[in-house]
């Protein structure tokens, strides 16, 4: 049993810390959020965030307070927007056991940066690689909180690091795999959110199958390529984190990235799709993160470059799918 703590009480924070109660563990939640913080303590659940689940584990306790959240915790868990990580977990800095992993569920690209989680987590907490773990795979989190068989990857430099997590996490009905490319599986957890916006744009303004699938495959191309350029491992894009994510985003409305894509399909502007998102859709800022770093490295970004000029520029459906075929590229 380990002293787990999940920093970020939302619906995928708190999924993540019913899987790792199941597991036997000890989990702290920590969250701003007073109302919530008392709903998991006394009522032992989150109606705010996941209300799909009646009773969390009475194993999960929540709190506001920094210092004591992470003042036992073996393993510490960071469910928190991407774009505000840095800036919330500089909170933290200085609180953080010696000997603590730290485990990031966040796909995103801080788009003030065009760093991964991994950068950024590292550089706020002044945490040294060895003791820092990336979790992705098709985890949507209504899905996971009701317990239905599931399974992700748990990317660390440190095979014991990552070891000791999988373990923490895998129960009877999740299960964690281990590998140590990081970049890889931090990749896959980011790019993914792009196609999903695509994706969910292109139903939402009523194509088929056939559109669905030519713009999830495109994008997996598109991400492939450009985590190998960052010195990405090819095979994790063929793995949970990438093609099992890449499936689940991008093939229900559970996702937040397909839902706001699917708005704006709808003809919703960007600030109304805004504003009709339960909770952040990651893919927002991350596309033109995207796009920054395929120019970066010489990758060429199409999918990308064309779901940014849907949210910059306001283009519809038709075009950005008229602007995907313009792509010179005539190989697979």
């Amino acid at each position: 049993m380990a002293q787990v703590t999940v920093l970020g009480a939302g619906a995928w924070g708190t999924a993540f810390g019913q899987v790792v109660a199941d597991a036997g563990n000890d989990v702290m939640m920590w969250g701003i959020e007073p109302e919530i913080i008392d709903a998991i303590n006394t009522k032992h659940t989150n109606p705010v965030r996941l209300p799909v689940v009646k009773e969390l584990p009475h194993s999960m306790r929540a709190t506001l307070d920094r210092a004591e959240v992470v003042k036992d915790a073996e393993i510490i868990i960071v469910a928190i927007a991407a774009q505000f990580a840095r800036q919330a977990l500089e909170e933290f800095a200085g609180l953080i056991p010696s000997n603590a992993i730290v485990v990031s569920l966040m796909k995103g690209i801080e788009r003030s940066t065009d760093k991964r989680m991994d950068e950024v987590v590292t550089e706020a907490l002044n945490l040294p690689m060895e003791r820092f773990a990336a979790v992705s795979g098709p985890n949507l989190s209504k899905e996971v909180a009701q317990r239905q068989p599931a399974a992700a990857v748990v990317a660390s430099v440190n095979r014991q690091a990552a070891e000791k997590v999988a373990a923490a996490a895998t129960n009877d009905y999740f299960k964690m795999f281990v590998t140590d490319d990081v970049v890889g599986v931090e990749m896959c957890g980011s790019l993914k959110n792009v196609t999903a916006l695509a994706v969910g744009m292109a139903r939402g303004a009523g194509y088929g199958e056939n559109t669905a699938a030519m713009i999830e495959t495109r994008g997996l191309a598109e991400l492939t390529a450009l985590g190998e350029a960052l010195g990405a491992n090819p095979r994790t894009f063929s793995g949970l984190a990438g093609v099992g994510d890449l499936i689940a985003t991008c093939g229900s409305p559970l996702s937040r990235n397909y839902t706001f894509g699917a708005n704006l399909g709808k003809g919703m502007s960007v600030e109304e799709a805004t504003a009709a998102s339960n909770g952040v859709a990651e893919g927002v800022p991350t596309t033109a993160a995207v796009v920054a770093l395929g120019k970066q490295y010489g990758v060429p970004t199409p999918l990308a470059s064309a779901m940014n000029n849907v949210l910059e520029q306001g283009i519809s459906c038709a075009e950005m799918l008229s602007q995907l075929f313009a792509d010179g590229s005539i190989e697979e």
